[in-house]
């Protein structure tokens, strides 16, 4: 893991499965104030029927919860059930973002695009 730093907070970057680590509040303050982050943090629910693998934090080494935002199965994340932070796999964090209405101009969609490079992001899918 390699760490990236955007306005004060510290991205945990997996530099071989290009997953996202970010530790509790950290989404919460790249997200700033506004209806954004509102919406995203108001809607997110445990989802009870994922079949996907738990892995663990890497904080406390315990199964994380399987959590979705908002109303959208999609992408499932994986959050700390002591609340240290929540993993985003390749892609998820952006596409989380773009799902919760946040504009691909805002500072870290910006950064996101910049650093990681994803086509995605760049309009070239």
């Amino acid at each position: 893991m390699i760490i990236l730093e955007l306005n004060d907070v510290e991205i945990d970057y997996c530099t071989v499965c290009k997953g996202i680590w970010l530790d509790a509040g950290e989404l919460e303050i790249l997200l700033e104030d506004g209806k954004e982050k509102d919406y995203l943090l108001a809607s997110m629910q445990k989802d009870l029927h994922s079949r996907e693998k738990k892995i663990k934090c890497p904080i406390c080494h315990k199964k994380m919860d399987k959590v979705f935002f908002a109303n959208s199965r999609q992408p499932t994340l994986d959050q700390c059930k002591n609340k240290h932070g929540i993993w985003f796999d390749q892609n998820e964090l952006e596409d989380l973002l773009r799902k919760g209405g946040v504009a691909s101009d805002h500072k870290i969609m910006v950064f996101l695009a910049n650093i990681f490079y994803n086509k995605q992001m760049k309009g070239e899918i």
